[in-house]
């Protein structure tokens, strides 16, 4: 039984070699470098990267003319910013409207990343600042805002409009804006909820009282050609599917941000199997016989579909690339997944 299923595997992989490659792309900030080396990481064999592009709309273009496959994106910037979809929306009401540019919506990777401004809190407290509207009665506080944010439509004209912001922002990057407001050059900024350097910082992120931001769940947006064209890495994609909760997502730009971290190093940290609980990676039999392993999550198991022997050869490929990459322990040198 063992050759049998040794044989199937290997003619499954050998038969899945001749896939093209998996093209992935990814803004220019840190969360977003590092979601794009899991999704490529996480393709059997890898996948190519492209990181850094640019801002959403470049992305989008990238996406729409076939130079990526997939980026990793935010359903709130997808209604807003993309769509330009007011009020609430429905993730097959963002489908539907992608749909005729030849892209689709899929994979929710488990966290909400929003968009929020942020004081230091000694300062906020010193004020009694605590919501939006409060800031608004405040004109005299120096906002240093990201280009992207002040430019898109769910971010300052949002914002303005909404609490008739009396304040000019200064525009700048978003890498530099905590510094700036730790020397107190800054008074606010904006900042993604998932960023790792709000603890640090000692920042108070201000409440949205008037609701003025959606959700902005983190998913992957791709084109609806890529399930046929590359199967199998569209079947690994599947497992990314609600792994990446919040707080790990935290700990992952931390990684990055404040322990220095290679973005690829991060990623290939997550996707060696230990979660953000601790748990031990499952081994290759518990991997291939595992409750997710029908990744379509259809009502027919892929165990008796004509998917059985590309599902299969990418968790026997995915596994062999794990284990490849997995540094081994030695008596001299402490190491944990």
């Amino acid at each position: 039984m063992k050759s049998v299923v040794l044989g199937l595997l290997l003619i499954a992989a050998g038969a899945a070699a001749g896939e093209e490659g998996l093209r992935v792309g990814s803004k220019r900030f840190t969360e977003s470098y590092i979601l794009g080396e899991i999704i490529a990481q996480s393709v059997p064999g890898g996948a190519e990267h492209r990181p850094g592009l640019g801002s959403t709309g470049i992305l989008y273009s990238a996406l729409k003319a076939g130079s990526i496959d997939v980026y990793p994106e935010y359903t709130g910037t997808i209604a807003r910013e993309i769509l330009k979809i007011e009020g609430a929306f429905t993730l097959d009401e963002l489908n539907r409207r992608l749909a005729p540019e030849g892209l689709g919506v899929a994979v929710r990777l488990g966290f909400n990343n929003g968009y929020a401004l942020a004081m230091r809190d000694d300062e906020a407290g010193r004020m009694s600042l605590r919501t939006l509207s409060d800031v608004a009665r405040h004109p005299a506080l120096r906002l240093g805002l990201s280009q992207e944010f002040m430019a898109r439509a769910d971010g300052w004209p949002a914002l303005k409009a909404a609490y008739a912001m009396p304040q000019t922002p200064t525009g700048l990057d978003h890498g530099l804006a905590y510094d700036a407001i730790a020397a107190g050059k800054l008074d606010v900024i904006d900042i993604y909820s998932t960023d790792a350097k709000i603890k640090r910082y000692g920042l108070r992120v201000l409440e949205d009282d008037r609701g003025v931001f959606p959700r902005y769940d983190a998913v992957l947006l791709y084109r609806l050609d890529l399930p046929r064209r590359l199967p199998l890495a569209w079947q690994a994609l599947q497992t990314l599917e609600g792994r990446i909760g919040e707080r790990q997502m935290i700990r992952l730009n931390a990684e990055a941000e404040l322990e220095k971290k290679s973005f690829a190093d991060v990623a290939k940290h997550f996707l060696s199997g230990a979660d953000a609980a601790g748990k031990p990676a499952r081994g290759f039999i518990a991997v291939l016989f595992g409750p997710d392993f029908c990744a379509s999550r259809a009502s027919t198991c892929c165990w008796c579909s004509h998917r059985w022997l590309s599902a299969l050869s990418w968790r026997y490929r995915w596994e062999l690339s794990r284990r490849a990459s997995t540094p081994r322990p030695s008596p001299s040198l402490h190491w944990s997944a």
